[in-house]
């Protein structure tokens, strides 16, 4: 598809949004600046480093609601020995964002219920499907810049299969942030392919300040740039620790010399990652809130069951179920 073509279908006609700007590789495309943005009422500045910030709403004090919509890998979803169903990792964002979405988890969305916002991670079929995303009928999409134009397509592919129409699409840089519903979202990089080598795929840290939560799925482990961004990296002078963590564990504890390594992280890894924020002082929980592990491949893991997860695990990781829901405060101070 033209470059130019996208841009102008959808939403409607792209212009130059608010006192925005672009990154360089937006900015090189077709030489068409400011049009990264599909809807032309979207405000948005530029932050330092280029870096673009898509204001739709104020940042209200936390804590953070979670819900886990979906806690599985790529696969048919099929209950364990406890009668658990894990469906493709999914998240509810207080109550109005969710975070990737299959038809695997239309079951867990109350009838009417339609997001602010959807946001993607990347364009696997465990995590993103038009069709699902046009009957959710979210107000907004976004994903990656790297893909945004391929997505656009198959938006409208799904649109004309389903007759419903196309919510704007809002391609993200990799440090680009979001704040709706009062919370903010910025755009992080993971450690994950697709069969698009070109592809950026994206993990995000959520924001109701003080509340900062790091949702990392799918990914092999934190990348160096996305630990900087987020202010956890201790090669850097302290920022902002993080109070909350959702991190993938395809594999099991003792997954760490499977090939899926170099797209997924383990529950070691996870652990290790953990041990080593808490020692920094980069992450500083509320007292008692566990690490909470997703994206679990049953297939990958020894201890299979909710059962069998919750009694192998070691503190503070915790394996998220699909359902549950979470609230995550600051720190110790119980917000």
């Amino acid at each position: 598809m033209d470059r130019r073509k996208f841009l102008n279908i959808g939403a409607g006609a792209v212009v130059a949004a608010g006192f925005g700007g672009l990154t360089a590789s937006a900015k090189a495309a077709d030489g068409l600046a400011d049009s990264r943005v599909t809807d032309g009422t979207i405000p948005f500045k530029k932050l330092p480093g280029g870096y673009l910030h898509y204001q739709l709403g104020e940042e209200t004090p936390g804590p953070l609601p979670v819900r886990f919509l979906g806690t599985g890998a790529a696969g048919k979803p099929t209950p364990d020995a406890d009668g658990f169903i894990r469906r493709h990792s999914s998240v509810l964002l207080g109550g109005k964002v969710i975070i990737d979405f299959t038809p695997t988890s239309e079951d867990m969305i109350p009838e009417g219920f339609h997001p602010e916002a959807l946001f993607y991670t990347h364009s696997h079929g465990d995590h993103y499907n038009p069709v699902a995303a046009l009957k959710l009928a979210p107000e907004r999409i976004f994903l990656s810049e790297t893909w945004a134009e391929r997505a656009m397509g198959e938006f409208e592919t799904a649109s004309k299969e389903t007759g419903l129409p196309v919510p704007p699409v809002i391609p993200l840089g990799i440090g680009d942030k979001v704040t709706i519903a009062g919370m903010t979202l910025t755009a992080l990089p993971a450690c994950h392919a697709t069969s698009d080598l070109k592809e950026q795929a994206m993990i995000y840290l959520i924001e109701k300040l003080p509340v900062r939560v790091l949702y990392a799925t799918d990914t092999a482990g934190i990348p160096a740039i996305a630990s900087r961004l987020v202010g956890i990296d201790p090669h850097i002078k302290p920022g902002n620790p993080i109070n909350g963590l959702i991190m993938e564990s395809t594999m099991g504890i003792d997954g760490d010399e499977d090939f899926r390594i170099f797209c997924h992280s383990s529950a070691a890894l996870v652990l290790r990652t953990v041990h080593m924020l808490l020692r920094e002082g980069r992450y500083k929980p509320k007292e008692g809130q566990p690490a909470y592990i997703t994206h679990i491949a049953r297939s990958l893991h020894a201890n299979q069951s909710q059962s069998q997860l919750d009694a192998s695990l070691p503190a503070p990781l915790k394996a998220a179920y699909d359902g549950l829901e979470v609230v995550f405060g600051a720190g110790n101070d119980g917000q």
